[in-house]
């Protein structure tokens, strides 16, 4: 290789040095396996081309072309690593076996010794798209002070990616899953390490150990993190997140049950059945108009501390640039990661955190209420990311509780026998409906027994979807819309009852409770599943744990896109809601949705 022509450094129509991060570099390197190369950098990122064109002829040869082996071209954006490699061996290229004794006549195919520079990135399948691996690219060159200006140039362009993290607080669940957790962040914390980013971790003792941290960490402290990482599942990113919110997040509650209920009767609305009435079908449901005054009073003045202030300390951390989180999947299910990212990898995701990375998700805020007037209990509220279900969901997360030692394979255990129970609960449920939340163009089906004769159009959530961007012009991300409502009234024996915030696909669920739920739309997606008999309840299932089905479509399933929805169990018996992945006993609940409430490290899956 011709060292004086080797560095062509800036072109003449780039500027000065100034303008160095937009201008056109090119130079000839030695990538290892791949041979001599034309090395250029724009303000996009690297790109190279094999010099000898005759060596590059199809992918057997040098593996220019195929993905195995290498990519032509890397985007800024794509890098989250350069590392100097000092003085040291880089190696020929790889040959086919159809054309090694070509190649070996045209040229000495050997090792060389040269000064080296490694860009760390990753690749994507055309296969699996969602799935990201390591990729590294070393580049070789006789010249010390060459490999180091390019090393300089592009650390420089990395640092001015300014939505990379470079600190963040880390928790590590190890009992996650298969108790595999600390193992899991021992495999990605090198990634970290080599992308200097600085992590104090904390591996938790015991239930509630990070909840406890985050609800105790001074506002100070944590505004020096860019982002709070969880190394576990759905139920310890919920507690992460809970910690987080419930000590700091002020907005307005939804309403009570008995505050709906009281402001319908006020209304002069139609009387409301007796307990051992079922108002199941359509056309006995009850629609309620706008809420009454004394009820949007309620919804805009009563917080989580019970106070009227807004935030306006300048500490506060919802009065600027919230931390973002991240989760990196060590879990049973991991439900957030796979609607996230797309793959339930924790190379992949810690990917997305360390190139930063961002979405919005909707959160769910969950309140159980005093049980009577004269009850000394406090609204008591959670948050959830991802799901609450009560029934058929809430028996199975209870009692998988007593089977943890075997895994995730208690869920399938413990699903099949409160199966077999088929137990039902008696419960009334109101819901909101905005006038906005507009149903997608229907078609029809073919009938079966049991089905609906019509299915909607579904418009899947993906990376930068137009969906989620639509958001609100007033920005009021972390409040319930307060828009012309009309509630209505569902009553009855329920084998579950189900609110998802996304569409929650997992490996027993490949498409979700809901197909098309989006992360960040400001709705729940509310799903009724009435008493019916055990074949049923088993096509519905059977439909829910295949690719396609179509478990909503079922005349004993009830839908509603909502934004924010009343529960009163009214029976003898009842059942624990699971609010993702953890238990939580109600016998009144209300929910709403926040738009927007969580900053994840994630993009969305690609499609």
């Amino acid at each position: 290789m011709d060292e004086d022509s080797s560095f062509s450094g800036l072109d003449e129509d780039s500027g000065s040095n100034s303008n160095c991060e937009s201008a056109v570099m090119s130079g000839c390197f030695y990538l290892d396996h791949v041979g001599d190369v034309l090395l250029t950098r724009n303000q996009h990122g690297l790109s190279w081309k094999c010099l000898d064109s005759s060596d590059c002829e199809g992918t057997t040869c040098l593996g220019i072309g195929s993905w195995e082996n290498t990519e032509t071209e890397i985007k800024f954006s794509d890098i989250y690593a350069v590392e100097f490699d000092s003085y040291g061996l880089v190696h020929s290229p790889k040959l086919g076996l159809g054309h090694a004794k070509e190649c070996f006549k045209k040229r000495l195919l050997t090792t060389q010794q040269m000064y080296r520079f490694t860009v760390h990135g990753f690749q994507t399948s055309p296969k699996e798209p969602c799935l990201w691996k390591l990729a590294a690219f070393t580049f070789g060159h006789m010249d010390l002070q060459t490999c180091q200006s390019w090393m300089d140039l592009l650390n420089y362009t990395l640092i001015k990616e300014v939505e990379r993290p470079r600190n963040l607080l880390v928790f590590v669940h190890p009992k996650s899953g298969k108790a595999s957790g600390l193992k899991i962040w021992e495999t990605v914390s090198t990634i970290f390490i080599r992308a200097k980013v600085n992590t104090k971790v904390i591996v938790t003792e015991r239930a509630g150990h990070a909840f406890d941290v985050m609800a105790s960490i001074q506002n100070k402290e944590l505004h020096s993190y860019d982002g709070i990482i969880a190394v576990g599942g759905d139920g310890f990113f919920n507690e992460v997140l809970n910690g987080y919110l419930l000590s700091r997040l002020k907005v307005p509650l939804p309403p009570s049950p008995s505050d709906s209920f009281s402001t319908v009767q006020s209304r002069g609305s139609t009387s409301v059945p007796e307990s051992g009435d079922a108002v199941h079908e359509s056309d006995q449901k009850e629609h309620f108009p706008l809420l009454h005054d004394s009820v949007q009073e309620v919804m805009n003045f009563r917080t989580v501390n019970g106070s009227c202030q807004g935030t306006e300390d300048p500490d506060h951390p919802f009065n600027g640039e919230r931390p973002r989180f991240g989760l990196i999947p060590a879990g049973s299910t991991d439900a957030i990661v796979i609607c996230t990212t797309g793959a339930r990898d924790p190379v992949t995701s810690a990917l997305h955190i360390i190139l930063g990375r961002k979405l919005f998700l909707d959160a769910m805020q969950v309140v159980r209420w005093k049980t009577t007037p004269t009850s000394p209990i406090e609204p008591f509220i959670r948050y959830a990311a991802s799901f609450a279900g009560y029934g058929f969901y809430g028996d199975v997360i209870s009692e998988s509780e007593k089977y943890r030692w075997m895994g995730p394979k208690r869920y399938d255990y413990v699903g099949t026998k409160v199966f077999l129970k088929h137990r039902s609960y008696e419960a009334e449920v109101m819901y909101e409906e905005a006038e906005n939340a507009k149903a997608s163009p229907l078609t029809r089906s073919k009938t079966w027994p049991f089905r609906s004769t019509t299915r909607t159009e579904k418009i899947l959530c993906r990376a930068k979807c137009s969906v989620c961007n639509n958001k609100a012009e007033d920005g009021s991300s972390m409040r319930a819309c307060q828009e012309k409502t009309r509630w209505c009234r569902t009553k009855g024996r329920f084998l579950s009852i189900g609110a998802a915030v996304m569409s929650n696909r997992n490996e027993r669920a490949p498409d979700g409770l809901v197909v098309d739920a989006h992360l960040s739309d400001g709705f729940l997606h509310l799903i009724l599943i009435k008493d019916c008999s055990r074949p049923k309840y088993l096509w519905h299932l059977t439909e829910l744990a295949k690719k396609g089905g179509e478990p909503l479509n079922f005349e004993f399933v009830e839908y509603h896109k909502t934004r924010a929805f009343t529960f009163t169990s009214i029976g003898e018996a009842e059942s624990v809601w699971n609010l993702d992945g953890e238990i939580f006993e109600a016998h009144h609940l209300s929910a709403q949705v926040l738009r927007g409430l969580i900053p994840l490290f994630a993009s969305g899956p690609e499609v």
